[in-house]
């Protein structure tokens, strides 16, 4: 498993300090269903194949605390940014994206549309 670092380069900040990265389809489709709500630094980062409106959709089903959700396009800008609440069923960016950031709630404050956001690798853990 690869643990990455978040950095939003259109305002010079770290974002998360502590992101699983998720490229495989069982890791993307299990997401944070029933796993303990995310520190202030945790996030986890779904790595998508392209860029659409159904692969970067998520679901919320057993996710027992809201979270930020952040849709990214190929190139790491947010296209989309909103709060996903518990037991929703699906939520779909408005903008085709290819990647999806979720973080704790305050995540939103810190990130808008248009944000250029950067990805360092943390480690690799087997």
């Amino acid at each position: 498993m690869t643990w990455v670092i978040v950095w939003n380069e259109t305002r010079g900040e770290r974002l998360l300090g502590r992101v699983r990265r998720c490229a495989s389809f069982l890791c993307r489709l299990r997401g944070l269903s029933i796993r303990r709500p995310l520190g202030d630094d945790e996030g986890l980062l779904l790595v998508g194949r392209r860029e659409s409106h159904i692969d970067a959709a998520i679901h919320m089903f057993l996710v027992f605390f809201p979270i930020a959700v952040m849709w990214l396009d190929r190139n790491g800008r947010v296209v989309d940014a909103r709060l996903a609440l518990p037991f929703r069923p699906f939520y779909i960016p408005y903008v085709r994206a290819r990647d999806v950031l979720e973080g704790p709630p305050a995540l939103l404050e810190r990130v808008d549309v248009g944000d250029q956001l950067r990805f360092g690798e943390l480690s690799s853990e087997s």
